[in-house]
């Protein structure tokens, strides 16, 4: 009798052992299998959880969205709406009428400038208007013996001559003193003056001003600055890959990345058509509609979205994106797995039923409409895979949960 109790005792502790080892080595498996996951890209999501947030799988689409080309660049002036201010003669600036920033008007004097060659040049004129005058009469007078037939054709002609010659010397020296600035009536009236006005040649402001009062200034040194900033207008630069999308007439969207995100809107009226330098970039220039009278300076750093119309695109749900630390990101679906049920190993084993898996897949996001995104991926996904349309936002939370306890 002894002898069969032990018996079965020995067969209990055996079936005991069996159990547990088996419990035991199910435990580590899950366990081993659970670290590989950790180490692993895939982020799991329990069936009931999907089913409490409503998350829900789609696939991305192609879809016909109101697309846009993204670019940067500055605020710039045309050409004729910056000038140098120059002088016609060399001299000694004796006044400066104007300080830095000072609004002027086309021909307003910013500066005078001495320069004593100048009388000379007012006596040549009056010297050559009083010859002329001569000639004139001498020219008259042997036109009128021609014509009495009372003089000779030689000495006509050379009357002619002096007379044409003198005539446009003086236009010539007239020139010169309107160039300068001074009225050769004043000359003609014996008002010489010493002083040669320095005139604006545009409206505008006075910008970096390079004289001073008694200082000598040539014909090659720019005195100042004057810029007119009411035309300005926007270069965008537009890398190779997006230049055949962009033409004339397009309407842009110009962000002022250093003035709180303010918008501007224009309106694409030229395009270059080479590189600019080595940057494989095209300059775009953008015509601005400023009707808010946002101040602009040149140099201005912008962010510039270029509508160019209908286009079909990979689109997702906007639900479908979500954002962390300045990128976006999508998730795709790569499978399911079943979990332990075994009633007999709850302690060690998960009760977790049919387990989601999903891999997070960074993107580029482009224009929003109509409840869609189009997104770039910047790693390749199969053709109608599967993904998250709606709740990413609740994967992304869990992920960052799950990253800050650890």
């Amino acid at each position: 009798m002894k002898t069969i109790i032990k018996s079965i005792a020995a067969l209990l502790l055996l079936a005991a052992i069996i159990g547990f080892s088996s419990c035991t080595e199910s435990g580590k498996k899950q366990e081993e299998t659970s670290t590989e996951e950790s180490h692993s890209e895939a982020i799991e999501v329990s069936e009931e959880q999907m089913k409490a947030v409503g998350i829900e799988l789609g696939t991305v689409e192609m879809k016909n969205l109101n697309s846009v080309v993204k670019a940067s660049g500055q605020m710039a002036l045309l050409p004729q709406n910056k000038a140098d201010v120059t002088s016609l003669a060399a001299g000694i600036i004796t006044q400066i009428k104007v300080i830095e920033g000072t609004p002027v008007r086309k021909g307003q004097t910013v500066a005078l400038l001495e320069n004593l060659e100048i009388v000379k040049l007012q006596e040549a004129y009056l010297a050559q208007k009083q010859e002329l005058a001569f000639s004139y009469q001498e020219y008259e007078r042997q036109q009128e013996l021609s014509n009495q037939n009372a003089g000779t054709g030689k000495v006509f002609q050379q009357a002619t001559s002096k007379y044409e010659t003198d005539k446009a010397r003086l236009a010539g020296l007239e020139t010169q003193l309107r160039q300068l600035n001074i009225n050769p009536q004043m000359a003609v009236a014996g008002n010489f003056v010493t002083q040669i006005p320095i005139l604006a040649p545009i409206n505008g402001v006075v910008g970096e001003i390079h004289i001073k009062t008694g200082s000598y200034a040539d014909m090659q040194t720019p005195l100042m600055e004057i810029t007119n900033n009411s035309q300005i207008q926007c270069n965008i630069q537009v890398f190779e890959k997006d230049f055949p999308k962009v033409k004339t007439g397009q309407q842009v969207e110009i962000v002022l990345t250093n003035m709180e995100k303010k918008s501007i809107s224009g309106k694409v009226y030229s395009i270059n058509q080479s590189f600019e330098n080595d940057s494989k970039s095209i300059t775009i220039h953008v015509k601005l509609d400023n009707r808010d009278g946002v101040k602009l300076l040149p140099g201005m750093y912008v962010s510039a979205l270029i509508n160019i119309g209908n286009q079909l695109v990979k689109a997702v749900p906007v639900n479908a994106v979500a954002h962390a630390e300045g990128k976006q990101f999508i998730f795709l679906f790569t499978g399911t797995e079943e979990r332990c049920n075994d009633p007999d190993c709850k302690e060690e084993c998960d009760d977790e039923g049919k387990v989601f898996q999903f891999k997070k897949v960074e993107v580029i996001i482009g224009t929003t409409e109509l409840g869609y995104v189009e997104i770039t991926p910047l790693e390749t996904i199969p053709e109608n895979a599967e993904i998250i349309s709606k709740g990413a936002f609740y994967i992304m939370s869990k992920i960052s949960g799950g990253e800050e306890e650890e």
